[in-house]
């Protein structure tokens, strides 16, 4: 009998030291994913891992000057040091929804003079006390807590590598940009070397009677064209090197970037591109983390439905003189369960329980838009990769032409066959023909540039940790 009864104790027992966790355990909101990609055909499904380390991805593109200004970033970036200080922000709020876990203990000492009503007597009273609380965990609202605030604590540290892929993404586009830029400087600085030259022999040949004055205007109408586009790349290539001075944490008033003359690789796709896109995106794991700590968070308001129990401790010392204060006699002590319920409340604990549902439908609905966004980027740069490769074929072969009708027009005009305006026309279609050579170079490096940040950093299957 007595056993029967012992068995009976086990369940209440671990009510009171376990208890059970209202709301919904969390699953992975369900997403739609495509077998492949539409530009890539072997493409494998995904599997989670964006704690892995990241590669040095941009070493891909082969630039010791590239590599030398992503290591300031990692230092200096102040973006980077807000988004680090947010992390640890959430461990210490994730601190604090472990703190309930633990018993509150408290000591305090007083001393005071007073009369009770009715008495005239003043009497003076010394205590010193310690006590101890402790709310047991019976409907699981500190596990919920800890629970959402662990799961908000990773979203901000996906919300860190976030910042720092997409900083680093930044960087090697505005370095990309200012390389095409001191390039197409170069390009006009000779142009307009060469047509100020140009210009010279047509003065001279005007003068001798050779020409009309409509070559000289057009001569001098060419060269001052190309002197303002000389000019209005010299902002573009300024306004660059100042937003790279800002990724870098410097003052831009302060920082040169000299002209690399050595161009950046462009990295090839290799062959079966593996699919990492919810692998390796710190974002989609962001978005993902938040669905867990909103899901968390309905456990939390529904705790406020049930009752709390708390074990509650005190003993000390109280007494009228100071002589007797820690004497036997003074002491005191106190111990005992304390049960509490709301019975009622307007309303507030059924509104938050409403709130916190709501926020985890959005949530839920926020990760799949970052998963359909993120296949998206995915798809969009794989497009531009494939036909900026194509166009930039194209395009060399588009200057190759336009090279040789220049060639063949400069030798019919210093033979008298054609008038000067045909030798502008075609000088204008062979310089914009080598401007667009490098917009395209350009494109190329950028859409590169966004694959990588898409695919969370990378197209190597298991990236080596960043040096």
């Amino acid at each position: 009998m007595k056993t029967s009864k012992r068995h009976a104790l086990w369940p209440l027992a671990a009510l009171l030291l376990g208890g059970c966790a209202v709301g919904p355990d969390y699953q992975r909101p369900a997403v739609t994913v495509p077998a492949a990609y539409k530009e890539a055909g072997d493409w494998k499904p995904a599997t989670p891992a964006d704690h892995l380390p990241r590669a040095a991805w941009w070493q891909a593109f082969a630039d010791p000057q590239l590599d030398g200004l992503q290591q300031q970033l990692q230092k200096h970036n102040q973006t980077l040091r807000a988004a680090e200080a947010s992390f640890r922000q959430a461990l210490a709020l994730l601190q604090q929804a472990e703190a309930g876990y633990s018993p509150t203990v408290t000591a305090g000492a007083s001393a005071s003079r007073g009369r009770a009503s009715g008495d005239s007597a003043v009497a003076t009273s010394y205590r010193a006390e310690l006590s101890a609380a402790w709310e047991l965990d019976l409907w699981g609202r500190v596990r919920r807590s800890v629970e959402s605030g662990r799961a908000s604590a990773e979203a901000s540290a996906a919300d860190l590598e976030s910042t720092r892929l997409s900083a680093q993404a930044q960087l090697a586009s505005a370095y990309f940009q200012l390389y095409v830029a001191d390039r197409t400087l170069r390009l006009l600085d000779e142009q307009v070397a060469a047509y100020r030259q140009q210009l010279q022999i047509t003065r001279n040949r005007y003068r001798q009677g050779v020409v009309s004055r409509a070559d000289v205007v057009q001569a001098e109408t060419q060269l001052k064209s190309t002197e303002v586009s000389l000019l209005a790349k010299r902002v573009t290539r300024r306004q660059l090197e100042h937003a790279i001075a800002v990724l870098l944490g410097r003052p831009p008033a302060g920082f040169t970037l000299a002209e690399q003359q050595q161009p950046p690789a462009l990295p090839l796709l290799p062959a079966g591109l593996p699919s990492q896109l919810l692998e390796r995106r710190p974002d989609i794991a962001a978005a993902e983390r938040r669905v867990a700590a909103a899901n968390a968070a309905i456990g939390v308001a529904k705790a406020g439905y049930f009752p709390s129990l708390t074990l509650a401790a005190s003993g000390g010392y109280a007494a009228s003189r100071l002589a007797d204060w820690f004497s036997l006699p003074a002491r005191f002590w106190s111990l005992g369960p304390e049960l509490a319920v709301t019975l009622f409340n307007g309303g507030l604990t059924r509104a938050k329980t409403a709130e916190a549902i709501a926020a985890y439908d959005g949530s839920v609905a926020n990760y799949r838009q970052t998963v359909l966004q993120g296949f998206q980027e995915v798809e969009d740069a794989l497009t531009a990769i494939r036909l900026l490769d194509q166009q930039a074929a194209l395009q060399v072969e588009a200057l190759a032409a336009a090279r040789e009708a220049e060639t063949i027009a400069r030798n019919q005009y210093q033979a008298g066959l054609v008038s000067y305006l045909d030798v502008v026309t075609v000088q204008s279609t062979r310089l914009s023909a080598e401007q667009e050579g490098l917009a395209i170079l350009g494109s190329q490096l950028a859409a590169r540039v966004a694959l990588i940040k898409a695919l969370g950093g990378g197209w190597q299957a298991s990236p080596p940790a960043a040096g």
